[in-house]
Order: structure tokens, then sequence, then C-alpha cells
């Protein structure tokens, strides 16, 4: 291809920009929209497909003309602020003074919720660890079973949030209360990976960041808190902004500043119906970059087969723990038959967070990328089953519970006219 004709950078990245957004809005529009899976998930399997394993194995030439490492960097940042955006919301939106008002039931659920598919998780990288190529060169053991483990233990709390908004539960009680379970769960799953990523050589930075970080937090309330409703946005990205490159710079990750820095405020401050929006907007912009970057990680060097075995391993702990943890915590608080795998199928939901959670691993080499892309395998593969195994559950839920309310009122009536 000549000079004059040959595509500049910025040319190439809006070519990949349409292929990014076209491509999965096609499919989803072509297979039944919302009824199967949102949007979100469309583009999360659609950035696997669009990876070197699979496009750029099937189009080598073409992939490597329009995936250049100049365009590829540009797409990485646009995914870097995409998704700090995204966590820093998911922060904002976590409402820990209505978990600490019901911590005895939230505690008991989250708590069961978490630790059971951690153990799962985290028996099945024992497994996967005999064979050689899934412990990155920085990972030690205790750090790579640590990782596998909060991986099954993971619950996407956006994701969840469109899920019950599609399956319309989101406002009903049943809701509000599995969001409260997820909410706790997204406060561990920090907390876990800030000790996963902890370095020894840094820990001076590290120490000093959380030092720091307490009183930066309290003027950062006050100033939010203080400030119009126009400016809390401002204030609240530069605030984010800031937290990431302090986290980033001791050695964590930048997720992690990202995450705290927006749990440190307050919801309230912020209306319900403007952080949707603003989370609608980040999905529907910049997120799918995320999405592509994530299947541009995607290695199949360890052969389809093998990392395909990984990801239905680490399906089956994910699923099994997080329904028996559930389970378990049904019976302790005496649930109605059938709540707690409706609670349980939809509390394992993985996408989004999952995977910036093991983004965060590679990065730091923890994992390998064979590892990452079962991860990703297995964080599409939950999310895509929550939707067809709840939505008759919660059909059959309704039905009992009405000809239990109504056998009640039965019985009630009876009560009194034979009083």
């Amino acid at each position: 291809m000549g000079a004059a004709t040959q595509m500049t950078t910025s040319e190439l990245f809006l070519v990949a920009l349409l292929i990014i957004f076209v491509v999965p809005f096609a499919i989803w529009r072509l297979f039944g929209r919302s009824d199967w899976a949102p949007l979100v998930v469309v583009q999360i399997v659609t950035g696997i497909l669009l990876g070197p394993g699979v496009l750029g194995a099937a189009f080598p030439v073409a992939y490597t003309a329009i995936f250049t490492n100049d365009v590829i960097t540009a797409l990485n940042g646009v995914a870097w602020w995409a998704v700090m955006m995204f966590v820093w919301i998911a922060g904002v939106e976590l409402d820990i003074h209505e978990a600490w008002e019901n911590r005895r039931e939230t505690g008991i659920v989250a708590g069961l919720a978490l630790v059971v598919p951690l153990l799962f998780g985290s028996v099945a990288a024992l497994v996967l660890l005999k064979f050689p190529g899934w412990a990155g060169t920085r990972g030690t053991r205790w750090q790579v079973v640590l990782g596998f483990g909060m991986a099954c233990a993971v619950t996407a709390l956006p994701i969840l949030v469109l899920l019950m908004e599609n399956m319309q539960i989101l406002r009903s009680k049943l809701g509000q209360r599995v969001l409260r379970y997820a909410s706790l769960d997204d406060v561990a799953i920090w907390g876990v990976l800030a000790l996963i990523l902890l370095d020894w050589d840094r820990m001076i930075r590290q120490v000093g960041f959380f030092v720091c970080f307490i009183p930066a937090a309290v003027i950062a309330r006050r100033g939010v808190a203080s400030a119009s409703e126009a400016d809390r946005w401002l204030y609240g990205l530069i605030w984010l902004v800031g937290c990431g490159l302090a986290s980033d710079w001791a050695g964590l990750h930048f997720m992690v500043g990202a995450f705290l820095s927006g749990a440190v405020l307050d919801a309230k401050w912020y209306r319900i119906e403007k952080m949707d929006q603003f989370r609608g907007t980040i999905l529907l912009t910049v997120m799918p970059v995320f999405f592509l970057s994530t299947g541009l990680r995607t290695s199949w060097d360890m052969g389809g087969v093998g990392v395909f075995a990984a990801a239905a391993l680490l399906l089956a702990a994910s699923v099994a723990g997080k329904l028996t943890g559930v389970a378990i915590a049904g019976r302790v608080l005496g649930w109605q038959p059938g709540e707690a795998a409706i609670v349980g199928w939809l509390l394992q939901t993985k996408a989004l967070i999952m995977i910036i959670f093991a983004n965060i691993l590679l990065d730091k080499l923890v994992i390998t990328s064979a590892t990452f892309t079962a991860l990703l395998l297995m964080a599409v593969g939950s999310t895509m089953l929550t939707m067809p195994i709840v939505s008759p559950l919660l059909a059959k839920f309704e039905t009992l519970t009405h000809i239990g309310a109504a056998r009640r009122a039965v019985r009630r009536r009876r009560k009194v006219v034979n009083g």
C-alpha cells in the first residue's frame, strides 16, 4: 500500500471504534436483544471474538493492519478512563448505611455467599496449579490461589443492577436485599485485592497511601457535600483521578484508588436518576472500548481445550459455591422455598467486576494470559446463565408466594368467623 493511500493512526482508531460499536449491536439486534442478555454481555463476548485468538487468527493481515501498536495504545487509554469512572460510580452507589441497619441478615448472606465460593474456587486453583502455565511470573502460590478463589466469589454489582432492571425486580424488596448482599461483597473484593497486591518492597508507599487516604477522604467528603449539585460531579472526578494516581504510585493499582474514591462518598449527594444516567452513558460510550481491550488480552497459547476445561472447572466451582453458600444462609434465616435459589443465581453474576479484577492480576503478573482467558470465559458464562435460569424461578416463586398469601388470608378469615 502506498504512502498516499496509507491510513493514519486517527483513521485506524476510528475504524476500530466503528467495529467496536457496530458488531455487538448488530448481534444483539439480530438475536433477540435483552430477552436473553443485556447489550453489555454481548459487547464482552464480541470483545473476545475481536481479539487475537479469534479475529486475529482468522484474518491476521487485516487484524494487524487495523490494530496497530499506536491504535491499541489509544484504545487502552480510553479503556483505563472508562473503567475508572465505572468503578467509581459503583463505589458511590454502595449503601453501607442500609447494610448496617440490616447487618445480621446482610452479614450472614454476604459472608456465606463470599466465603463458600472462595473456598470452592481455591480448591479449583489447587487442581489447576498441578499443571504449568496458570501462575504468573510474579505470583506466589498463595496469591494465585486467593486470586482464583476471589474471582469465583465476585458478584458484579453494576451488571447485577442491569439484569434486575431487565427482570423488573430492581426496586422490589427482593431486589434491594440482593443489592445489599452484593454491595457488602463488593467492599470485600477490593480489600482482598489490596491484600493480594501488597508489595513488601513498596510497603512504605502502600502504608503511606492508606494513612494519607483517611484525612484526604474527610476533606473530599466535606468539599463534595458543600458543593453545588453540578460541581459535585466535577469534584468527584478530580478526587477519582487523584486517588487513582496515588494508589498506582503506591504499587497497588489505579482501580483500587478508583473504587475507594467512590466508596467514601455518599450516594445521597448524587440523585439516583443522575447516577443511572451517568452509568448508562459510560456503558454506552466508552465501556465497549474496555471490552475490546479486554478481548485483545485473551490468549489461547495453552490450546483451546485446556483453557475451556479450566473455565468449565472454575464456572462449576463458582456457581456451586455461590448456590451452596446462599442455601446455607437461607436455612439459617428461615427463607421460603425457592428464595435461596433466586438469590444465589443472581449473586453468581460475574462479568465486569470479575473481568476488572482479573485484568489487575494480569497487569501485576500474578496470573498468566491463559488464566485470564479462562477467568474471562467463566465470567461470561456465569453472567449469560443468570437471566434464563432466574426468570422461570421468579415466576414460580411469585406463584408460590401468592398462593401462600392467599392461604394465610383464608385462614385468618376463618379464625375471625370461628372466633
